[in-house]
C-alpha cells in the first residue's frame, strides 16, 4: 500500500524577524522543509504534496529545485492545520493508500521514526500519532490514552488539571488512511474567533466512530520545531553535534570537532583527517585517507583518496581532485579536474581547467578563464611544469611534459615537451635607481 506525503509549509514565521518564509531558513545548507522531505523518503512516498501559503512562489521554486515531481496545494488563509491538510484533498482524490502529515518547520524527525509509524498502521491502527515525553510539557498538546489506545488530543489551554499532568505530548505528525483522514476532516469544527480547524480533532472523531488510534513515541529532540532565530541556532548546533559524532564514529579524525562545520550531505571516508576550522558547504565528498588542513572551505567538490587540501584553500563547485593530489595554501579551484599526484601548492587560481597526472603548478599561476561574457577552458597535460606567476589565457592547451617559464603570459598552445616563454626582454639602466631616489628624497626635504 502506497503512502502519500502531505508536508505543511504555509506558516509565515513572523517571529523569525525575516522576509523569508520560515521553511526556507536553512540548517546545514538545506531549507528546513528539505530535511523533512529527506526523512520521508524512507517511506518511498507515492504523491508528495507541499501545502504552501506565505511566500508560496519562493517555497515552490525551492521545492522544485529538489524534486520536480512535487505537487503543491495552496492555503490562502491561515485557518489551522486541519484546514491546511484539506487543501491537499483534490490532489489525492481517488489515490487510496495512506497519508503521512509532516511539518516543514520540524526538521529532525528520523526516517526510522516514520517507518515505525508505518508499521503501526500496517498492524491495524486506523490513526497513528507521533508523541514524545516532554521534560517540560508546557504549552504542548497532551495525548490522552486508555491503555494502548489514544482517545483524544487535548490542547494545553483546554486541558484539565489531570490532563495537564500528562507528559506524553503531541508532535503534530500523523498518519492514517487517506480516505479516512479526509473524511474525518470534513467533520472538524472551527475553534476560536479566528475560525481555525485543528488536525488533532480527527483522533476524537475517529474514536467516536469506533476506529482505533495509537501513539508511536520518539525522543523529544526529534520534534523540535523552528519558530525563532534562537530555535534555528539551536537546531544548527544539534545537527552539527550529530554530524561530528557520526563522522568520528565512522573513523574520521576531527582534530577540533567543535570548529568543523558540515553540510546536510557531507560525506567523508574513514581515516580522513580534518584539521580545525574547516567548512563543508553542500555537495562535498572526501575519500579515505585525505587530509583537509585548517581554515579551508569546500563546496561542490570531490577530494580523492590520499589528497591534501589547504591550509586556507577554497574548493568551489566542480572541483574534482584525483587520488594523492595536493591543493596548497591560498589556492582556489573551480570547475577543475586535478589529476592523480598533481600539485597546486600555493597562491594560485585554477578554474575551468583540467590538470594532468603528476603536473606541478607554480605559485601565482592563474587560468584566465573569463573574458567578461564567456568561460573558456585550459587543458594542461601530464607531468607538466608551470612556472611561477604564469598567466594561462584560455582557451589554451599545454601538452604533456611541457613547461612554461616563470612570469609568462601564455596565449598560444604549448606542444608536448616544449617550453613556452612569453615575457618582455629585461633592460637594466645603470645608476638609475640611485639617482631616482636621490631626486625624490630632495623633493621630500623641501616639503
Amino acid at each position: 500500500m502506497s503512502t502519500h506525503l502531505i508536508l505543511l509549509a504555509a506558516g509565515e514565521g513572523s517571529r523569525m524577524q525575516s522576509d523569508l518564509p520560515k521553511v526556507l531558513h536553512e540548517i546545514a545548507g538545506a531549507p528546513l522543509f528539505a530535511h523533512a522531505l529527506a526523512s520521508a523518503q524512507a517511506l518511498e512516498p507515492g504523491k508528495r504534496i507541499v501545502v504552501v501559503g506565505h511566500g508560496a512562489d519562493a517555497v515552490i521554486a525551492a521545492a522544485q529545485s529538489l524534486d520536480e515531481d512535487i505537487a503543491f496545494a495552496h492555503q490562502t488563509k491561515q485557518l489551522g492545520t486541519g484546514h491546511a491538510v484539506v487543501q491537499a484533498a483534490p490532489l489525492l482524490e481517488g489515490a487510496g493508500g495512506d497519508a503521512m502529515v509532516l511539518f516543514g518547520d520540524t526538521p529532525f524527525i528520523k526516517p526510522e521514526t516514520l517507518t515505525s509509524m508505518a508499521e503501526a498502521r500496517a498492524s491495524g491502527a486506523d490513526i497513528v500519532v507521533l508523541g514524545f515525553h516532554a521534560t517540560d510539557p508546557g504549552r504542548y498538546g497532551r495525548l490522552v490514552t486508555d491503555g494502548a489506545r489514544l482517545t483524544k488530543i487535548v490542547e494545553w489551554k483546554d486541558a484539565s488539571e489531570d490532563e495537564c499532568a500528562i507528559t506524553l505530548c503531541n508532535s503534530g505528525v500523523l498518519m492514517a488512511a487517506t480516505k479516512t483522514l479526509m473524511r474525518l476532516l470534513t467533520s472538524v469544527q472551527p475553534h476560536n474567533a479566528a475560525g481555525e480547524y485543528y488536525l488533532t480533532d480527527v483522533v476524537e472523531l475517529a474514536t467516536a466512530e469506533g476506529l482505533t488510534a495509537k501513539v508511536v513515541t520518539c525522543d523529544e529532540a526529534e520534534t523540535l520545531g523552528i519558530n525563532t532565530r534562537e530555535d534555528l541556532a539551536q537546531a544548527e548546533a544539534i545537527f552539527q553535534d550529530a554530524a561530528r559524532a557520526e563522522a568520528i564514529a565512522n573513523g574520521v579524525t576531527l582534530q577540533a570537532p567543535d570548529t568543523v562545520i558540515f553540510a546536510h550531505d557531507t560525506a567523508i571516508g574513514r581515516d580522513a583527517i580534518i584539521e580545525p576550522n574547516v567548512v563543508f558547504a553542500n555537495g562535498v565528498t572526501v575519500e579515505s585517507g585525505a587530509r583537509i588542513r585548517a581554515f579551508s572551505h569546500l563546496e561542490g567538490a570531490h577530494v580523492g583518496a590520499g589528497s591534501v587540501v589547504g591550509p586556507y584553500a577554497r574548493l568551489r563547485p566542480g572541483t574534482e581532485l584525483s587520488n594523492d593530489a595536493k591543493i596548497g595554501n591560498f589556492v582556489e579551484t573551480k570547475n577543475a579536474v586535478i589529476g592523480e599526484g598533481a600539485k597546486v601548492n600555493h597562491l594560485s587560481y585554477i578554474g575551468d581547467a583540467t590538470v594532468g597526472e603528476g603536473t606541478k603548478i607554480g605559485a601565482g599561476t592563474i587560468t584566465c578563464n573569463y573574458d567578461g561574457v564567456f568561460k573558456h577552458h585550459t587543458e594542461i597535460g601530464e607531468r607538466v611544469f608551470i612556472g611561477s606567476n604564469t598567466m594561462l589565457v584560455a582557451p589554451v592547451t599545454i601538452g604533456d611534459e611541457a613547461m612554461t617559464a616563470t612570469g609568462s603570459i601564455i596565449t598560444k598552445d604549448v606542444p608536448e615537451g616544449d617550453l613556452g616563454v612569453s615575457r618582455a626582454r629585461q633592460e637594466n639602466k645603470p645608476g638609475f635607481a640611485r639617482k631616482f631616489f636621490e631626486k625624490l628624497r630632495a623633493a621630500k626635504a623641501k616639503g
